[in-house]
């Protein structure tokens, strides 16, 4: 898991707050939650005990997944990217083969994904597919369940 994690700066600050959010906030309220249902008593039949132990591990849980993205973080700046390919924070505006209208998709780095807006992260199968392509190009995508055939119509830098 030494892989680098391309994202933004606005996106590793996102990630970070997230993570000073839950363990400055939410981690104190999830223990205090336990140590009062510690008080009241036997622990085998305490469901509010066992309910904050699962709401505890689940929070450790996105708290390590956190650290471990903001530590393998790499800071890439979109601007001084080549601006006539597709490259980690290109807006890319594709048409897949036998669909009439065009899609636009953001390679963003984590932290800044958001699929119902577009944007995507750049280790995903789909956005890996787009790289280095130019306008003009067609690339063939290996999704998990199919390949796809995309006409790159536009590649953008905003």
């Amino acid at each position: 898991m030494s892989d680098s994690i391309p994202m933004t700066r606005e996106g590793y600050s996102k990630l970070r707050a997230e993570l000073d959010r839950l363990e400055t906030e939410e981690m104190p309220e999830i223990l205090e939650r336990l140590a009062t249902a510690r008080a009241e008593g036997d622990l085998k039949e305490n469901a509010e005990y066992h309910g904050a132990r699962e709401s505890q591990g689940l929070l450790q849980a996105r708290i390590n997944d956190l650290k471990s993205k903001l530590s393998r973080a790499t800071i890439l700046d979109p601007a001084l990217m080549p601006q006539d390919e597709v490259r980690f924070g290109a807006t890319v505006q594709v048409q897949r083969k036998g669909s009439k209208s065009p899609e636009t998709f953001t390679l963003v780095g984590a932290g800044e994904e958001d699929y119902d807006s577009g944007k995507i992260l750049v280790t995903s199968p789909l956005a890996q597919g787009f790289l280095g392509a130019k306008k003009g190009d067609s690339v063939t995508v290996q999704l998990p369940n199919r390949t796809t055939e995309f006409a790159i119509l536009d590649v953008k830098y905003e």
